[in-house]
């Protein structure tokens, strides 16, 4: 112990963030035997950009350029295209908490390791170490453009701008919601725009955008270019007569089915109140321990610091709040993985209120060190079954199943272990047992236990049976059912 103590000391702050992170991402890895179902989707368009060329990526989905990455690297290196999305995922994780380190210590003096901790410990963003998602390369390039931003509100400089925007580029080629920071780094300008020189810089810091948007808009003009998908899709998000509609339909929905009619005036009130409400729980839940100094009003005062030194991190988290909202409007749902890049936006927020934290109840640091490793440990290393059994699934339909066969998959990921790529135009479960759904399908890869009540009676009305049935320690199965 006293030998690793010494080694940590005198290893930098974000040197020990960019290791560390990449073992707590090894550890991660390690622990598990199937991709999630966005990586195989991302990985089985890499597949068929490599069998096919990239022009195949855009017919399958409106932003691709995650897997094209991951096809290119694999033409490049020969690594497989499992491995180069872990390799790559690790590598923006390591980068990500790297860069937050380097920055919370200048913005904090003496705050280095405080800030590797929260880095590595937020359960918001280090529980997906173990996933291959393309919120790692947005989370790199947007911590990445904002650490840019704040040298460049310090020094200026053409170049400087126009390597912030290109780099907003890099992020929004993962995830296009990073363009909001362009717009995040507009508003820390406002107060310069009284002056000549205020205006300069905002000419410097949006000269590349609006190149960029002369350009298109131009190809546009000129039939040279069409409207991605993804683009028109996010447009629609935005679209303030669609969202007031939206919202305005949830309120009279509650104001119908919960409220008396001399409450029903403050439907509206009430949704929007609750759907922030949703958003700040999950930010808390999320934050682990780390949520606790923030209980206290005498830590506030990070808050103002927070505004006052790194201010383009703060408009862009209360941007990125707004989007969360809007989203939860448009799409009903907002989750966890979605709210984690508030937690990226807020680690020196974290760092600040956990040291004065600490400094007040001394005699409770270490407590609050120890639960701090304990979740970080947590967070990468998982105790509960694996689904061993949709590679048993995959290995039988391989064996025993045609390509040409029409097959119905609940969970696609076994389609892409069965080597028969990753379908997404089926239908829901619920909906292909109703009817005369099932019929066009010659086999039905299913979740469930082959003694269900419900799906025995189903088996019996459509004639069919269960050819195999595959469970993992859990006892959580995976039925294959044919004539």
């Amino acid at each position: 112990m006293p030998v690793a103590r010494k080694l940590v000391e005198r290893t930098p702050p974000p040197a020990l963030a960019f290791l560390a992170s990449l073992l707590l991402s090894l550890i991660a890895i390690g622990g598990e035997v199937t991709v999630g179902k966005d990586a195989a989707f991302y990985l089985d368009i890499a597949q068929q950009v490599l069998a096919k060329g990239p022009g195949v990526a855009f017919q399958i989905f409106s932003w691709p350029w995650f897997s094209l990455l991951l096809a290119g690297t694999h033409w490049l290196s020969g690594v497989s295209l499992e491995l180069a999305a872990y390799l790559w995922c690790a590598f923006f994780m390591a980068g990500t908490c790297a860069l937050l380190v380097l920055l919370t210590q200048r913005f904090l003096s003496g705050s280095g390791y405080w800030a590797c901790l929260v880095v590595l410990s937020l359960p918001a963003f280090n529980q997906f170490r173990g996933d291959i998602l393309r919120e790692f390369g947005f989370w790199f390039f947007s911590i990445l453009a904002l650490w840019l931003a704040q040298r460049w509100f310090a020094a200026g400089g053409w170049l400087r701008a126009a390597l912030i925007q290109t780099v907003i580029g890099c992020a929004a080629l993962f995830r296009l919601e990073a363009v909001m920071l362009t717009a995040a780094l507009v508003l820390c300008l406002l107060g310069e725009l009284s002056t000549r020189q205020g205006w300069l810089r905002l000419l410097q810091l949006n000269a590349v955008p609006l190149a960029a948007m002369v350009l298109f808009g131009s190809l546009l003009l000129f039939g040279g270019a069409s409207s991605p998908e993804r683009m028109l899709y996010y447009v629609s998000l935005l679209d303030p007569h669609l969202l007031w509609d939206r919202f305005d339909l949830m309120a009279n929905a509650l104001a119908e089915s919960a409220l008396e009619k001399y409450s029903r005036d403050d439907a509206r009130l009430i949704i929007f109140s609750g759907l922030s409400t949703v958003v700040l729980v999950k930010f808390l839940t999320l934050s682990g321990p780390f949520a606790l100094p923030l209980l206290f009003p005498t830590n506030w005062v990070a808050v103002g610091d927070y505004w006052r030194k790194l201010r383009p991190f703060a408009w862009t988290c209360l941007l990125y709040f707004g989007v969360l909202l809007i989203f939860f409007v448009q799409q009903r749902f907002v989750n966890s993985r979605y709210v984690s890049f508030l937690h990226w936006l807020a680690v020196p927020l974290l760092t600040m209120a956990s040291v004065l934290f600490v400094r007040r109840f001394a005699r409770f640091s270490k407590a609050f060190v120890i639960l701090a490793l304990a979740v970080m440990l947590h967070n990468v290393v998982s105790f509960g079954a694996k689904k061993t059994h949709f590679l048993e699934a995959s290995a039988w339909l391989a064996e025993h199943t045609q390509r040409s066969d029409t097959i119905f998959y609940e969970d696609s990921r076994i389609a892409y272990y069965a080597g028969r790529g990753f379908p997404t135009d089926l239908p829901t479960r619920e909906v292909m047992m109703l009817g005369e759904q099932s019929k066009p399908y010659r086999y039905l890869v299913i979740n469930g236990q082959a003694d269900d009540p419900e799906l025995q009676a189903w088996l019996t009305q459509r004639h069919r049976r269960i050819l195999a049935h595959f469970s993992n320690r859990r006892g959580h199965g995976v039925l294959i059912i044919g004539e």
